[in-house]
């Protein structure tokens, strides 16, 4: 039996199989990674059709979360993706990253490393470097705001306690969640972890601000300090 072949351009396809129809009349869920990323790069070119962009974006990179991981300046390597639909798919990943981070706003109070971890999860987790965060609260352990303090080599992160207590400082707050990630995807605390967490406890503690909480982040895991007994 001849195998099928349709022209490059997917308004020449049958209505029944081209992407965007499909998705009216079945439903999103339906779809193949490869006609859904189809959708978000809207147009091919003369050579390939968006189908087959995607499809090849899909065979390389193998599915949506290490997609995410790739930079706009790789993507634009690829022939025929270009800044446009670079910042198209990255954009579209981003949007379904938060949409599957639970929200930790200004203003909400903290009640547990859970709601932490779930808040910073999905956008930690794919970092290839180790990021140091200071969550800062009021005294009523309500969230004033975060503050990004270092991104370090691949292994670890340096932290100095003067750029870490800046902003608690400055914001007045009352406490502190400090959370990092393990690009390993192993949450497991290292000696560095424990010694820096106890380093900025004690200053803490002399600047009357209490350290709440340290959180390391894995892939689909976590520690917290304090849920461990040991800050």
């Amino acid at each position: 039996m001849k195998e099928l072949t349709y022209p490059r351009t997917i308004k020449e396809w049958p209505v029944e199989d081209r992407p965007r129809e499909r998705l009216l009349k079945h439903g999103p869920e339906y779809l193949s990674d490869t006609e859904l990323l189809a959708i978000i790069l809207r147009t091919g070119s003369r050579e390939r059709s968006a189908v087959e962009y995607a499809k090849g974006l899909i065979s390389t990179y193998g599915d949506f979360r290490k997609l995410e991981m790739v930079s706009v300046q790789e993507l634009c390597q690829i022939k025929g993706v270009g800044l446009a639909k670079a910042t198209q798919i990255k954009a579209a990943l981003e949007i379904a990253k938060r949409y599957n981070s639970s929200p930790f706003s200004p203003g909400e109070v903290f009640k547990s490393s859970r709601t932490v971890y779930e808040h910073f999860h999905e956008n930690m987790r794919v970092k290839k470097k180790e990021t140091f965060i200071a969550v800062l609260l009021d005294g009523k352990n309500r969230k004033i705001r975060e503050v990004c303090i270092s991104e370090g080599c691949l292994t670890s992160s340096i932290v100095h306690p003067r750029e870490v207590f800046n902003p608690v400082i400055k914001d007045s707050a009352a406490s502190v969640i400090f959370v990092h990630n393990h690009p390993s995807g192993d949450p497991t605390p290292s000696r560095e972890d424990m010694d820096i967490t106890k380093r900025l406890k004690e200053i803490g503690e002399l600047l009357g601000v209490k350290v709440l909480d340290h959180i390391i982040i894995g892939d689909g895991r976590y520690m917290s300090f304090a849920d461990e007994g040991v800050l």
